[in-house]
Order: structure tokens, then C-alpha cells, then sequence
């Protein structure tokens, strides 16, 4: 249920960030619709090579207004290799994300309320993921101001 839900939420999100998308480099930006609000940044830093390219990358924390489960989303930019694991470093503490076969450019944990704990407490994220082709990308995300920005969510949402 829970990846039936999350891919229908991929493609409304898809669907708006390509409209109005307001994430900023190192910085936690909130947004609200009618039904949903987001926080959401880009990374500060990526090791991908200059000769290659790729589309938008960012992560989300979403969550439905009134809802009380907030749910992280990261986006590549480009189609992940399935057969690879994809990891999340907060400090020192790993954490596992999947993506799927109809969703493959996005990332999903099984643990939302745990990272969310742990990038609360954390300095930086490092997101490292590879795609279909075989290139390894090594994303770093601060994690400054995203306490203020987690509160302001479940605040407003």
C-alpha cells in the first residue's frame, strides 16, 4: 500500500516541482499547496564528473496537511540501478533507500521517522547512489537549518 501511495505521490510531485519547484542550493525551503507541503534542498556538493550529465537532484520531506507521516523523497536526476544499493550517510550512521522499477530516478526508505531523527541531529547528508550506466554519484547535502524547516512543516501542515 505504502509504495502504491508513494508512487501516485511521485507523479503529482513530478508533476508540480516541474511547475514550481523553489529549492535552493544548501538551504531548506518550504512550500504549501492545498493538500500538501514540502521542505526540500539541493545539494552543496557532487563528485559527478563535468562530463556527464544529469537532471535535478534534490530530497523532499513531504507530508499530506493533516497528516501526521512524513515522508522523504530523493531525486537523482537520473534512472537508478536497481540491482544497487542506494545509502544515506548522516555523520556516521548509514541508512538503506530503494527505488523502483516505475519510479526509478527516486529514492524511498522504509525508516522515514528515523532518518528524519537523524538529519535533525546531524551536520551533513551524503547520498550515494548509481545509476543505470554505472556512474557512482556521492551527493552532499548540508544539513543546517533542517530542524527549523522539519518544525515549520509539521507545524503548518
Amino acid at each position: 500500500m505504502k509504495q502504491i501511495a508513494h508512487t501516485l505521490l511521485v507523479v503529482f510531485i513530478i508533476c508540480i516541482t516541474k511547475q514550481s519547484l523553489s529549492i535552493e542550493k544548501g538551504k531548506w525551503s518550504f512550500s504549501q499547496d492545498e493538500d500538501w507541503c514540502y521542505i526540500g534542498s539541493s545539494p552543496i556538493k557532487s563528485d559527478l564528473p563535468e562530463t556527464k550529465k544529469r537532471g535535478d537532484n534534490y530530497i523532499l520531506v513531504y507530508k499530506i496537511i493533516g497528516s501526521e507521516e512524513n515522508i522523504i523523497q530523493i531525486e537523482a536526476g537520473y534512472k537508478y540501478n536497481l540491482d544497487k544499493n542506494i545509502n544515506v550517510k548522516i555523520d556516521n550512521t548509514n541508512f538503506d533507500f530503494y527505488s523502483t522499477g516505475d519510479s526509478s530516478e527516486t529514492a524511498w526508505t522504509n525508516d522515514d521517522n528515523k532518518v528524519i531523527y537523524a538529519m535533525k541531529k546531524g551536520l551533513e547528508l551524503t547520498l550515494t547512489g548509481e545509476s543505470t550506466r554505472g556512474t557512482v554519484t556521492n551527493d552532499i547535502y548540508t544539513l543546517k537549518g533542517f530542524t527549523n524547516a522539519i518544525n515549520k512543516l509539521n507545524e503548518d501542515c
